[in-house]
């Protein structure tokens, strides 16, 4: 009897498969799992390493079908085979079985069943195992290793290639093609540096070769065309596999680092924003700092003139102020103005300032043909445009309106021997710096006039009326303290910030006159340059202290309260400087103290600190000066304890109203003394959210 599945072999003499003997003597020591099936499918013959696939002993398998014995799955296995063979008479090969031994280790096994034949045909069938445990792990130890690298590549985004001893390609590298959008055939001609950007090829290339002789480690970063045509920036490191002191390959991995280096780039361009707006700000406080000195309109345009040269760097500079009565622009410094003639310049005569005051707009002309555009379109005649460009050196133009409380004072005009690009940032500066400068000839008008009243000059610096917000509720009251033609030094504010919010303040300058007005007027123009530019209340009261030393005395005594509060929310934060701590009003009538640290008052060498307050929905915070609750009568101590308590005896309609309320507590404070100092008094009204909101 043969295992062949092709020509039966004739019987040799004196042999037999029934031989135990000879079964045993071929069996015992085999190395492999051996079972002889007869046709009807039973165990005729095991040996002994077969017993350690199924787990039972030799004696119990013999006349017995597999499925009396086996576990189900190598019992549907070898039936599913024993079919097959009876129905084909072929051999089935390489079936993977997995056993589990009776101390839990799991055992696998490669087996194959071959018929056996004689020649009436097939005889029975005879299945060999072999114990592949081994090899087994190895593979799956293997294909670990290989999951681990691949995840391991995956996770970091790298593209790995790999090139002959020589450089070239040597396989196909799905990855990076699948980036650049190369053909197999392309990249398999040309290779990756096909992909990269011709300004970077020349140097990868030379730098590539150069680890390619030295048999060192190749490092170097590039752009790579995208399939979309774009450009990404990557890194790439590839090292040499040497053996046996030959380089047999070379394996690369590109890493795509395009996010970070936009990233750098981002940080960078971020760094020089916020460095050209630190230098912004310091410029528009050192503006602000020299106008806040000046005092006549004569200083005042002096400074905008070395304003315009130091700060803007600017070739001419030129204020005009506006007079109603004539309709026209009278020239206070003219800075050589090639496009006027004579000191005064009539409003319907179109160029740079005479614009900017009809249209209370600035004007930037960054070019001839920019100002040319601009000209034409306010009715200029071209033989005026063109005579006037031809005869001047300038190239570029900045036209600003004088403005204060939206009435025009005047313009101011800068010029340049160059184009000039303005930024929105650079316009935003320039606005402030008119603003500041507008500040400044208001208050050096006046401070030229004749001293008419202390009220009248003291009320002409302050607010003309409060903003009107969405979701807060504003009111002032002001009650002189001046017998004389003296000015006094109490002020208050409030103003919108650019992120919405609303700033307000109550200062106070210790004084009387004009003195004590101009200090007024400094702190208070400072103080919305500072809280425009970085409104954080002690990120304000530093930079205060800032213009403090450098412009005012050391015996004067300037106090403020600055709050910045939340529209709607009442969210807000508090600082104080010397002055006395703001009220809060519950609808209930319950006035609360806010408990802070009152701080030191402006120039004092001290640490800023800024606390939360919040105005709930429904609550009014007021602001004071200590005219309202200090006299010669009553103390400072006394006259907060008094403030509180007023508030109880409150009416609930004059609680919900914030002018009402401040009419109260003015009228309860003062009744009985003598009103010897200024009343300042600011509220700050959050109204109780409706079902509408």
């Amino acid at each position: 009897m043969s295992a062949e599945t092709s020509v039966p072999r004739p019987r040799e003499p004196g042999l037999d498969i029934s031989d135990s003997d000879l079964f045993r003597g071929l069996m015992s020591e085999a190395p492999f799992a051996f079972a002889f099936f007869n046709p009807d499918g039973r165990f005729v013959r095991v040996n002994s390493t077969f017993t350690e696939l199924t787990g039972h002993p030799v004696e119990l398998h013999l006349d017995r079908r597999p499925a009396e014995l086996l576990p189900a799955d190598l019992t549907t296995l070898i039936e599913a085979a024993l079919r097959r063979i009876a129905g084909e008479a072929l051999p089935v090969t390489d079936q993977r079985i997995r056993t589990r031994a009776d101390n839990g280790d799991s055992r696998h096994w490669t087996v194959s069943f071959f018929p056996m034949r004689d020649d009436d045909g097939v005889v029975g069938t005879a299945l060999f195992g072999v114990d592949v445990t081994e090899r087994q792990l190895n593979e799956e130890v293997l294909e670990r290793s290989e999951e681990r690298y691949r995840s391991l590549v995956e996770s970091q985004q790298q593209l790995v290639w790999i090139s002959s001893p020589s450089g070239s390609v040597a396989e196909d590298a799905p990855q990076w093609r699948a980036i650049t959008g190369q053909g197999l055939e392309e990249y398999l001609a040309h290779g990756w540096l096909d992909a990269v950007h011709p300004d970077d090829r020349p140097g990868t290339e030379e730098a590539w070769r150069e680890a390619l002789r030295g048999r060192t480690m190749f490092e170097w970063s590039y752009r790579v065309r995208t399939r979309a045509s774009g450009y990404r920036h990557f890194e790439v490191r590839a090292v040499p596999i040497i053996r046996h002191g030959r380089v047999v390959e070379w394996v690369g991995a590109n890493t795509d680092v395009t996010p970070q280096r936009e990233a750098e780039e981002m940080r960078g361009r971020l760094t020089d924003q916020l460095g050209a707006a630190a230098l912004r700000t310091a410029r528009l406080q050192g503006a602000t700092a020299q106008l806040a000195e000046a005092l006549t309109v004569e200083q005042v345009v002096q400074v905008i003139i070395d304003v315009g040269r130091t700060a803007l760097a600017a070739d001419h500079s030129s204020v005009a102020l506006l007079d109603l009565d004539r309709a026209t622009l009278k020239l206070i410094s003219s800075g050589g103005t090639p496009d006027t003639r004579g000191e005064e310049i009539d409003l319907s005569q179109p160029n740079v300032m005479t614009m900017a005051v009809n249209s209370r707009r600035p004007l930037f002309a960054e070019s001839p043909d920019s100002l040319r555009v601009q000209l034409e379109d306010a009715g200029a005649e071209e033989a005026q445009i063109s005579g006037f460009l031809t005869q001047t050196d300038e190239r570029a133009w900045v036209g600003l309106p004088l403005l204060a409380a939206g009435r025009a004072l005047g313009a101011l005009r800068f010029s340049f021997t160059r184009t000039q690009k303005i930024s929105q940032e650079d316009g935003v500066f320039l606005e402030a710096l008119a603003g500041q400068c507008a500040l400044a000839v208001e208050r050096a008008t006046l401070f030229e006039r004749e001293h008419k009243t202390a009220e009248t000059l003291q009320r002409s610096l302050l607010p003309e009326r409060l903003p009107v917000v969405r979701g807060l509720m504003l009111a002032y009251r002001f009650r002189s303290g001046s017998r004389h033609v003296q000015v006094g030094g109490d002020w208050y504010d409030a103003f919108v910030l650019q992120d919405g919010r609303v700033a307000a303040v109550v200062g106070d300058v210790m004084g009387k006159g004009v003195k004590a007005a101009a200090g007024m007027g400094r702190i208070r123009n400072a103080m919305r340059a500072l809280a425009l530019t970085n409104p954080p209340p002690a990120a304000v009261l530093t930079g205060l202290d800032r213009v403090f030393e450098a412009t005012e005395e050391e015996e004067q005594v300037t106090t403020l309260a600055y709050m910045v509060v939340e529209p709607g929310t009442g969210e807000g934060t508090l600082a104080l400087a010397g002055h006395p701590p703001p009220l809060l009003v519950s609808p209930q009538g319950v006035g609360l103290l806010h408990e802070t640290e009152p701080g030191t008052p402006l120039g004092w060498a001290t640490s800023r600190k800024q606390f939360r307050f919040c105005v709930p929905p429904g609550h009014t915070a007021v602001l004071y000066s200590d005219g309202l609750v200090e006299n010669r009568k009553r103390g400072l101590d006394a006259g907060l304890r008094e403030l509180s308590s007023v508030v109880a005896e409150a009416p609930p309609e004059v609680l919900s109203s914030p002018n009402m309320l401040l009419d109260f507590l003015v009228d309860h404070m003062l009744s009985g003394y003598e009103q010897d100092d200024d009343v300042t008094v600011l509220a700050i009204h959050v109204p109780p959210a409706t079902k509408s909101d």
